[in-house]
């Protein structure tokens, strides 16, 4: 604009040239932001997108300094931008479940109820909002209440995977066998080698009392993940009540090599009947099938 002005003899608006400065730069700031968030430099991406906001207010160079502060674990921060967006966009559903996952991770759980309602507002027939209501619940130890919220979201949508998972391992921690045996089974059905699914249909299992079954169970746990150490911690249970000393102590020894700090409360050596020791006190100090 400066130019063609000056080239049929007038003089440059300097404010026009100050507001187009303005822009370039926020455009080159908002740039960088994401091209270093693609190459992980994480810390740089805020800087270039704090100082993008100084120049101009934007809600897509705020979500996008949200999810660089998530990726920094700078919960709060990520939270209060995303705020700010909402502010801006209050018809934006999903920008109040991606708050809601930030409190969740927060484990301010009446902060994600909160979060969930306005959700519901907005949308009463939304599995995925009822679905994060549910994992509030599960947060405030509000166990009925959040399987009231899974069923809905359930009904909502009868092909959501992860309401069925959640609400399985609900109910099994409540000793719901029956109701843990529908969901497990239709997970089954509807799933594939599913680490989560094959692991909540060994502890349904076990917790039926069938015991082999339970074991083969986890072996495919561990065929489709080798490095769950719950499979092999609950395997190494059940091996060790079923009086299978030796498969305990191998599992155990899997447990230990795959996370050393498993066993830095249990005292003693690595010999054979040091093995053994901290297996018996390890099972001992764990809660039957990880519920």
């Amino acid at each position: 604009m400066g130019f063609w002005k000056t080239f049929f003899g007038g003089e440059p608006d300097e404010e026009t040239e100050k507001r187009e400065a303005e822009t370039r730069n926020f455009e080159l700031l908002k740039y960088d932001g994401v091209k270093a968030m693609r190459m992980g430099q994480t810390d740089y991406a805020v800087k270039c997108f704090e100082k993008a906001l100084e120049t101009k207010d934007d809600a897509e160079v705020r979500d996008y300094l949200s999810r660089a502060y998530l990726q920094l674990g700078r919960y709060d921060e990520a939270l209060r931008q995303l705020k700010t967006v909402m502010a801006l966009e209050p018809d934006n559903l999903n920008l109040k479940l991606q708050a809601a996952s930030v409190a969740y991770i927060k484990e301010d759980y009446d902060e994600m109820a909160a979060l969930c309602d306005q959700a519901l507002a907005l949308d009463n027939e939304s599995a995925a909002a009822n679905l994060f209501y549910a994992r509030a619940e599960l947060g405030r130890k509000n166990m009925v209440q959040a399987i009231a919220r899974l069923s809905r979201s359930i009904a909502l949508d009868s092909e959501l995977v992860e309401a069925r998972l959640v609400r399985a391992q609900t109910l099994l921690g409540m000793g719901d066998v029956k109701g843990t045996r529908e969901d497990v089974d239709w997970l089954k059905e509807h799933t594939q080698d599913n680490e989560d699914v094959l692991l909540a249909d060994a502890r349904l299992l076990a917790a039926e009392g069938n015991v082999t079954q339970a074991m083969e169970a986890y072996g495919l746990v561990v065929d489709a993940n080798p490095f769950c150490t719950d499979a092999f911690r609950e395997r190494g249970k059940l091996r060790l009540d079923s009086g299978d000393k030796a498969g305990a102590e191998e599992d155990m020894k899997m447990v230990i090599e795959l996370n050393p700090q498993e066993m830095a409360d249990v005292s003693g050596d690595y010999s054979a009947e040091g093995i053994e020791r901290k297996t018996r006190q390890a099972y001992s100090n764990m809660n039957p099938f990880g519920i």
